[in-house]
């Protein structure tokens, strides 16, 4: 038997649980100039939906420029479409890095990800500001069903 939560059950749960109790420890990424092919073996491997993209990428006119970004599984798709080209990395991440402390509340969380309609968000500790982990739709929909 299932238990289906009613909408003001479902808030109190977000409401109540903080962002490190649901989010993945850890998070895979890739270099700016990886082939999609090799970014598709490391969610296929790891049975992720997104990686992060970070590093440098050299352009003769503009200089460096920082790229980062998250290519989900949905830009994957699309980068491997029939007709389109092999592209790196840095061309499909079409997700922008949105970030969320652990502390946070997962309501906070889900109205992030409401806000810049993404489905992942970057943890980042409080402390350093580093990346530790990922949180992701489906691990507020895994809080939300009862852990």
């Amino acid at each position: 038997m299932t238990a289906h939560l009613s909408p003001s059950s479902s808030a109190d749960v977000l409401g109540r649980t903080r962002v490190r109790d649901a989010m993945q420890l850890g998070l895979f990424h890739c270099e700016p100039d990886d082939d999609v092919a090799a970014v598709a073996g490391t969610m296929a491997e790891q049975s992720i939906h997104s990686v992060v993209v970070a590093g440098i990428v050299r352009r003769d006119h503009a200089g460096d420029r920082l790229a980062w970004g998250i290519v989900s599984d949905l830009d994957l798709m699309r980068a491997m479409r029939p007709g389109a080209d092999e592209a790196a990395a840095a061309e499909v991440a079409g997700t922008e890095i949105v970030t969320v402390s652990p502390l946070e509340s997962l309501a906070q969380a889900v109205q992030l990800m409401d806000e810049h309609e993404t489905a992942h968000l970057v943890v980042v500790s409080p402390d350093t500001g580093r990346p530790v982990g990922m949180l992701s739709t489906l691990d507020v929909a895994r809080m939300i069903d009862g852990g």
